[in-house]
């Protein structure tokens, strides 16, 4: 795909289309607040292609214009925009048209996105490598197991992407206990402007680092100053020929400062922007069939105790509803704002945008009335939505992804070596082909300050869960959505349970290709005198519930029976042409995988 492109050597050779001059520290158009300053020491960014040099002949000139114009065009790398909340669901998508609209509707939408470990600085630090949390070492939000100064920044992305020639930026909240020891921008980021801890929470008075440089703001909403501060960065960036990597990082819908008259006692909030307080103050409280679960007989001891949610909580968990979303209205005005200076300047066209969150929350279900931290529908599943270069607009993608594919992605639009071994794969090659499925199952992870405490594996059916305390959860996915009843006690489901248990034991561990395992299947296709014959064949094939043969993506034949073998027949393939022929298989354990095989017609 054309995202993929690269320059030699990984510096750009020609200018990308569309940017505009102007003073790299401009002041935002619509903000009073400074524009961000250029980081010292800073080569300059270049301005253009490399113009032959005046002492070289006009003859030698001409030839190498000659030869460059027979030379097939480099497609110019994209910019690569990361906007990401704190906390934000998957339902609260509901309350953001423009977002929705300027990225969702003009690119792809993930229908089952899933964080690793449903906790903003492992998670946040999964994006940033690639990999699990027992991989990165990050495992909470605090030392000695957590935090900014765990992670080893010396080797990820923003570096990755300063090697491939990108110029690399940041505005908002960044890891958990940023700047307490240090402001020092991290390495590999060349405009840095990350909101420093414990201020980050306060949504009015909040400390900045601008490149290392302390600058305390008050009377400011963060929502807009983060919005505001990377329209700055989009507007500096613009005018060079050098392609940009911009994270974005706001703080909504997290809970924060300061407290409001509103606010219910006991429940931790956010503060809205004025202009939205109320918005949604006759929105009720969602109440799913998971919510203030009536029998908790199923679930681990820890969940069993929790109480039930009284009638007064629940009219106080509805005030932190409604302020979590109208908080997000902001957001959605950033995203507007941001995608607006993207076009403005000219680089839209050639910006890959992803959209998404740290992880999930609860507002109820299974009586935990706020947080996250659990290996729940609530709190893994997040919001995912990219728009790009090669990226499909109006599309819909429903394969299973996780955060850790996010870093592979970017990587892999920008033509980027990553140094780490990565856990996930690049989003792009489900964008560019939407039957694909790649086998895996997902590995989720959650603990405290002292460790892991549950690891479990999530596929499209089964959903099995290990703690470290010896408890298990297994819910099929398909019959109870919400998660209502365990079966793992079910001798019924013995047998599942044995595979899902042995394959969790692989992924507990995994590290890069053994995360991705795939089922033991091979695809085979048989030429018989101009007839073909597909067959599904492997260790795994006694768990196939069902195989889908295509030609051409297209006219598939259903075999839900062994030996799951068809005949195909290339229709609309010319003689002596190749052709793709597809298995999708289903297997009984939730797995999916395809598996595609060449064959060539008959030459007449």
């Amino acid at each position: 795909m054309g995202v993929r492109a690269r320059a030699p050597g990984g510096v750009p050779t020609e200018r990308r289309t569309g940017g505009r001059g102007g003073s790299p520290n401009a002041a935002p158009d619509r903000c009073s607040w400074p524009a961000p300053e250029p980081a010292p020491n800073r080569a300059p960014h270049r301005r253009g292609p490399n113009r032959v040099q005046t002492h070289v002949s006009a003859r030698l000139a001409l030839t190498v214009a000659f030869l460059l114009a027979l030379a097939p065009a480099a497609a110019a790398r994209p910019n690569v925009v990361v906007l990401m909340t704190d906390d934000q669901t998957l339902e609260s998508m509901a309350v953001m048209p423009k977002t929705r609209a300027l990225i969702g509707a003009e690119g792809t939408t993930f229908t089952r996105s899933f964080t690793n470990y449903s906790l903003c600085c492992p998670s946040r630090s999964t994006l940033f490598t690639g990999q699990y949390a027992h991989n990165h070492g990050v495992l909470s939000n605090t030392p000695p197991t957590g935090g900014f100064t765990r992670l080893d920044t010396s080797n990820w992305l923003p570096l990755w992407l300063q090697a491939a020639g990108y110029r690399t930026m940041h505005a908002g909240k960044f890891l958990n206990g940023y700047g307490r020891d240090t402001p020092a921008a991290p390495p590999g980021f060349n405009d840095w402007h990350g909101t420093i801890d414990p201020s980050t929470y306060n949504f009015y008075n909040f400390t900045v680092s601008e490149n290392g440089v302390p600058r305390a703001y008050s009377g400011v909403y963060s929502t807009d100053f983060i919005a505001a501060r990377a329209n700055g960065l989009i507007a500096a960036a613009a005018p060079s020929a050098q392609p940009f990597f911009l994270s974005v990082a706001f703080v909504a819908p997290h809970s924060g400062g300061p407290r409001e008259a509103d606010d219910p006692p006991g429940i931790a909030t956010p503060a809205v922007a004025p202009k939205y307080a109320n918005a949604f103050a006759a929105l009720p409280l969602p109440t799913p069939p998971a919510f203030n679960e009536a029998d908790m007989s199923d679930k681990p001891l820890a969940m069993q105790g929790r109480p039930a949610i009284s009638a007064v909580r629940a009219t106080r968990m509805q005030e932190a509803y409604q302020q979590r979303l109208e908080s997000l209205l902001s957001v959605d005005d950033a995203v507007e704002s941001i995608v607006s200076a993207l076009r403005s300047t000219g680089e839209l066209d050639n910006t890959l945008i992803l959209f998404t969150s740290d992880n999930g929350f609860f507002a109820g279900e299974h009586r935990v009335p706020a947080g996250k931290l659990l290996p729940y529908e609530p709190s893994i599943r997040l919001p995912l939505l990219m728009r790009g270069p090669g990226v499909p607009s109006g599309a819909t993608a429903n394969q299973l992804v996780t955060n850790a594919d996010l870093a592979p992605t970017i990587a892999d639009a920008a033509n980027a070596t990553p140094a780490r071994i990565e856990d996930g794969r690049s989003l792009l090659e489900l964008v560019g082909d939407p039957g694909v499925e790649w086998g895996r199952e997902l590995l989720l992870e959650g603990g405290n300050a002292r460790g892991l405490t549950f690891s479990g594996l999530r596929n499209y059916r089964w959903k099995y869960i290990e703690h470290t305390n010896g408890e298990v959860e297994l819910y099929d996915l398909e019959r109870d959505p919400y998660e209502l009843q365990s079966l793992h006690p079910d001798p019924a489901f013995a047998t599942v349970k044995a595979r899902l248990a042995a394959r969790l034991a692989i992924l507990r561990t995994c590290v890069g290709r053994t995360c991705r395992i795939r089922p033991a299947l091979r695809l085979h296709v048989r030429r018989r005198q101009c007839r073909f014959v597909a067959a599904v064949r492997g260790a795994d094939v006694s768990a196939i519930e069902l195989v889908k043969f295509s030609v051409r993506r297209r006219q598939p034949a259903r075999d839900a029976r062994a030996p799951f073998r068809r005949s195909v027949k290339p229709v609309g393939v010319r003689p002596g042409r190749r052709f793709v022929v597809r298995a999708t298989v289903r297997t009984d354990d939730g797995r999916r995988v395809t598996m595609d095989r060449r064959a060539r017609t008959c030459a007449r």
